[in-house]
C-alpha cells in the first residue's frame, strides 16, 4: 500500500495482479491498473508527484501516472520476484530482488539501472534512508546499509535478530521488514522472532549500532515511521508475508503503534 505525498491518492496491490487507486479521504475506488503477470509485492509514490512505482513477483517494476490513469513503462532486470521497493523525491526507485541476491537503483530519466550485491540468501525488504543511502534485510538474518554510489554494503550486521533451532543446527531469524527515519541515522528492522530492533548508523553510515529492542508477538511483516518520527507502525501477522513456512497461533494479524517520547531540552539553570 502507498499514499501520495499530498494525501490525495492511496494505492493498493493484491495477489490477483491488480493495482487499485483510491480516494484517500472517502475510500472511493477511482481506478484499476492491470498489466503485471504476478502478485503485486510493493508500491511507492514518487514524492511530490502522482507517479507510482509498482513491483511484482513477475520480476518487473512498472511506472504509472495516477492523476492521468495511465501506464508509462516497464523496467526489467531482476532475475527473481521483486520483494521490496521504495522511492523519494528523485525520479528513481530502489528495489530488492529476492533470491537473485541484488539491490537495484533504477534511474528513470536516464533509462539505466545500478546493480548492488553483498548480502546472501533472499533480499526481502528495502527502504531509503535519504536520497543517497538505503537499508535492506535478507533471510540470511542480515541487515545492510548501502550508498547508491558503492556496489557493496557500507555496513552489514549478520544474525541481526539472533538465531533459533536446536544446538548445532541453528538458523538466523529472517529479516522480514526494515524502515528508516527519513534523513536521519536511525533505522528499524523486524523479524519472525517477533521483535523490532532499532539501530543507529555510524559516522558516514559505516556501521550499525543497536539501540533497543521492542518485543512483539508474530511475524513483523512491515514497518513504517511516521513523518515526524513520533511513532512507528508495525504490521504483524501469523505467517510470513512471502510464504506459509510457519504459523504462529498465538499471534494476531494486525497493527502495533509504537510511540516514542522525545527528550525535553534542559532549561537554563535546571
Amino acid at each position: 500500500m502507498a499514499v501520495s505525498s499530498d494525501g490525495k491518492y492511496l494505492a493498493s496491490g493484491d495477489q490477483n495482479k491488480l493495482i487499485f487507486i483510491w480516494n484517500a479521504e472517502t475510500c472511493q475506488n477511482l481506478h484499476k491498473f492491470q498489466g503485471h503477470r504476478g502478485a503485486v509485492s510493493a508500491l511507492s509514490f514518487q514524492k511530490g508527484t502522482y507517479q507510482l512505482f509498482s513491483a511484482s513477483h513477475d520480476r518487473s517494476i512498472k511506472v504509472w501516472n495516477v492523476a492521468e490513469n495511465s501506464y508509462i513503462e516497464t523496467l526489467f532486470g531482476h532475475q527473481d520476484c521483486v520483494t521490496g521497493l521504495d522511492s523519494l523525491s528523485r525520479e528513481r526507485c530502489v528495489t530488492a530482488g529476492g533470491r537473485d541476491g541484488t539491490v537495484r537503483v533504477w534511474k528513470i530519466a536516464e533509462e539505466s539501472q545500478l546493480v548492488f550485491s553483498g548480502q546472501e540468501g533472499s533480499i526481502d525488504c528495502i527502504r531509503l534512508i535519504n536520497e543517497e543511502h538505503m537499508v535492506s534485510g535478507a533471510d540470511d538474518g542480515s541487515i545492510a546499509v548501502w550508498n547508491v554510489s558503492k556496489k557493496k554494503p557500507l555496513a552489514r550486521v549478520k544474525c541481526a535478530h539472533g538465531k533459533h533451532g536446536v544446538p548445532g543446527l541453528e538458523e538466523p531469524h529472517w529479516i522480514s521488514a526494515v524502515s528508516a527515519v527519513l534523513n536521519s541515522n536511525v533505522v528499524a528492522s523486524g523479524s519472525h522472532d517477533g521483535s523490532v530492533r532499532l539501530w543507529q548508523c555510524g559516522e558516514g553510515f559505516r556501521g550499525l549500532h543497536p539501540l533497543f529492542t521492542i518485543p512483539l508477538v508474530g511475524f513483523v511483516n512491515c514497518l513504517q515511521f511516521s513523518t515526524t518520527a513520533e511513532f512507528l507502525v508495525a504490521g504483524v501477522g501469523q505467517e510470513h508475508r512471502l510464504g506459509r513456512w510457519w504459523r504462529l497461533k498465538e499471534a494476531r494479524n494486525g497493527l502495533y503503534i509504537i510511540p516514542f517520547k522525545r527528550k525535553q531540552p534542559h532549561s537554563e539553570g535546571s
